[in-house]
């Protein structure tokens, strides 16, 4: 059996975004995939790995997660995350998240500190504290381009467009190990204007995020209620357990989901259990970046693949 290589991918969300925030998007997963790799680099954990990836992003107001996270139509932030270890499938995953700037973290706190898989709201933060985490304001987590954009959705609501926002910046992370250990885990503030108490793809197993040690791991961004709807990324599981490729997985599921929900659009991010790296869209862009090989690779339009070393 041939080596493994140690592998992380990340994406920083798919759908419409403008030309003036491609180069945030690129500098930041490059950012993230480099911290993400030098943690999985240090001691083989792919927990680990991910999580420091999304920690960066999460941290970076070009992304829609942490700090940047989306507004709801009140204009709060509210938060969802999930993260999964492939070995055992045990996930940890919260939701309404109000008060944390690293929601990624306290999905993992969930997952290794309680007999629960999915903690919402007042509960999850309670947790939070217990663990020594620190609480901060909702206001502190609101980046000014999420208060445009939901000025902007507020306004077209009011003209009769009512349309929920078109940038999906939802992050998110897959690694693997040289023993084939997988981990995924994924972080959003959801969809701009969204209703209050909405939970979106981003922690359903199976929907927003997907992680078997025997077939893959893998993070979708898009329209969450289409990716639940379709079963994404357990679908996309299915066809790379039966033979396919990871990248033609992704474009079929994808399709699949359009075909079925034809304004949803998407992107999904994997890598299968030999190592395999796979991405694809349906949206107008999406940001991404992996190493593997001491190569670094990254883009966000269609058909780009760029590579520089490690």
């Amino acid at each position: 059996m041939s080596r493994i290589p140690s592998t992380i991918i990340v994406h920083g969300g798919a759908g419409d975004i403008p030309e003036s925030r491609v180069p945030l998007k690129i500098a930041g997963v490059k950012r993230a995939v480099r911290a993400g790799f030098t943690r999985l680099a240090l001691n083989g954990n792919v927990l680990d790995a991910v999580e420091a990836a999304i920690n960066v992003m999460e941290l970076d107001a070009a992304f829609n997660a942490g700090y940047g996270s989306v507004l709801t139509s009140k204009g709060e932030v509210e938060q969802d995350a999930l993260i999964i270890k492939g070995s055992d499938l045990n996930a940890g995953a919260v939701g309404e998240i109000k008060h944390l700037l690293h929601p990624i973290s306290l999905a993992r706190v969930v997952l290794e500190k309680t007999p629960h898989t999915f903690i919402v709201g007042s509960g999850a933060e309670e947790i939070a504290l217990e663990q020594g985490m620190t609480l901060v304001s909702n206001e502190s987590l609101i980046a000014p381009p999420a208060r445009e954009a939901l000025q902007s959705y507020l306004n077209n609501e009011a003209a009769g467009t009512n349309e929920l926002g078109n940038e999906k910046g939802t992050v998110g992370a897959v690694a693997i190990n040289e023993k084939g250990e997988i981990a995924a885990a994924t972080s959003t503030g959801g969809i701009t204007g969204k209703l209050p108490g909405r939970i979106g793809d981003t922690p359903i197993i199976g929907g927003g995020t997907f992680c078997n040690d025997s077939i893959c791991g893998a993070s979708a961004t898009g329209l969450g209620e289409a990716i639940m709807r379709a079963n994404l990324t357990s679908r996309i599981a299915h066809l790379i357990e039966n033979g396919t490729p990871a990248s033609t997985a992704i474009s079929a599921g994808l399709q699949f989901m359009t075909d079925k929900i034809p304004e949803a659009d998407g992107g999904v991010i994997a890598i299968t259990k030999t190592g395999e790296v796979g991405f694809q869209f349906n949206s107008h862009r999406m940001s991404w970046a992996y190493v593997q090989n001491n190569e670094l690779h990254y883009g966000i339009e269609h058909g780009e693949d760029n590579i520089e070393p490690l």
